[in-house]
């Protein structure tokens, strides 16, 4: 079933949950910062069988102690639900 494109007022309800994560350029974006490399990549490590779980994979970029991730859904041409659950997904990642 193919996944909807979220309305604009749905858009910023949905990001009024998510601290950190804003919209640019249509997708929502995050940068999180760490220690080391190796503390950003236990976290791609970590997000990325998440987002495999989830059938729902992020563009994102890695900088040594950075990770900048941008989700949208590419065939429903913007932001969905799956966009959403997989930032709060990644939100929970980072909790103590």
């Amino acid at each position: 079933m193919p996944r909807q494109k979220l309305s604009d007022s749905e858009i910023a309800a949905e990001a009024a949950k998510l601290p950190g994560w804003t919209i640019a350029a249509g997708k929502l974006r995050r940068t999180f910062t760490f220690k080391d490399f190796s503390e950003a990549f236990a976290f791609m490590t970590r997000v990325a069988l998440a987002a495999e779980k989830m059938d729902h994979h992020p563009d994102w970029s890695n900088v040594w102690n950075r990770v900048t991730i941008e989700l949208s859904t590419h065939d429903a041409g913007g932001l969905t639900h799956n966009d959403f659950s997989l930032a709060a997904h990644i939100n929970s990642l980072l909790a103590p």
